[in-house]
């Protein structure tokens, strides 16, 4: 049997037809068009699914947050425009006959290493995806941990620090303000003067500017503290790092975690990167069809 993966995003929508290995045989993309509804952004994965000439078993999403989970319904992400209480499970239920879970992009994305990635072979494992925004997820004898609100492992909202800078659905001083892609632009912005990328405030870094060292020092502390307090809650066997910040400067990682050790009692933890890249999103989505 075969099973459709799909991967939401604020640009684009990504779907995927895999087997039971989870390999991918076929994938369609196409953009996230924010002058529609998500039901009619929908429409177009939804053709490409009645397309497949496979025996399908059912399908799994993963989307930005915040989700109702119970009922399936995609609440209010800040980067989906036109999204607003979309019942998005029961929307693809009824168009395409097939049973659909739901889950948050960074739960998936840790699914799919904890379970065919990085991650296997541990029982408790720790997904921390650094890009533009920063997610988590928790995973434990194979299974992901959501807690009683569907907010276990949303490490992006763990206060770290006392900045006041925040948007919408996250705390000041929170990990995602302070040590996402998105918070890297916004300290180097205000720093150098002038709009920076993270990419470029990484360049800065190489060339060996002094302000961009800085920048790069507050914000892996940040993300050490984040892992300190991961550390002192639940303990994983290990903590998989993703995204591009992760995956393209692995030596940031080292840092992050030469600074955690400052805070841990243990003589040492096990940081390790990611196995997927982009299509971690599909692969986990997939994985959440039962």
């Amino acid at each position: 049997m075969y099973r459709i993966g799909i991967d939401i995003g604020g640009t684009q929508l990504r779907a995927a037809l895999l087997d039971d290995d989870m390999n991918i045989i076929d994938s369609f993309k196409t953009i996230n068009d924010r002058s529609l509804s998500g039901a009619a952004n929908m429409d177009r994965i939804i053709r490409y699914i009645k397309s497949v000439d496979e025996p399908l078993q059912g399908i799994g999403i993963g989307s930005p947050g915040p989700l109702d989970l119970k009922r399936g319904v995609v609440v209010n992400p800040p980067n989906l425009i036109g999204w607003d209480g979309f019942e998005i499970v029961r929307y693809m239920e009824q168009k395409t006959g097939l049973k659909t879970w739901l889950d948050n992009d960074a739960n998936v994305a840790g699914l799919a290493e904890a379970l065919r990635g990085a991650g296997v072979g541990y029982e408790s494992v720790a997904f921390i995806g650094i890009s533009t925004g920063l997610g988590g997820a928790y995973v434990y004898k194979g299974e992901l941990i959501h807690g009683a609100h569907s907010c276990g492992a949303e490490f992006y909202n763990m206060i770290v620090n006392d900045d006041k800078y925040c948007h919408k659905g996250a705390n000041p001083g929170s990990l995602n303000e302070t040590a996402s892609g998105t918070a890297m632009q916004r300290l180097a912005t205000e720093r150098f003067g002038r709009e920076m990328t993270p990419k470029e405030l990484f360049e800065e870094f190489y060339k060996g500017d002094e302000t961009a060292k800085k920048i790069l020092e507050e914000t892996s502390e940040a993300l050490a503290r984040g892992v300190a307090n991961i550390f002192y809650t639940i303990d994983p066997d290990v903590y998989v790092f993703g995204g591009s910040v992760a995956i393209h400067h692995p030596w940031y990682m080292d840092v992050v975690k030469k600074k955690a050790m400052e805070y841990i009692t243990a003589d040492d933890i096990l940081i390790v990167p990611a196995k997927y890249d982009d299509d971690a999103g599909l692969v986990g989505a997939a994985l959440l069809v039962k």
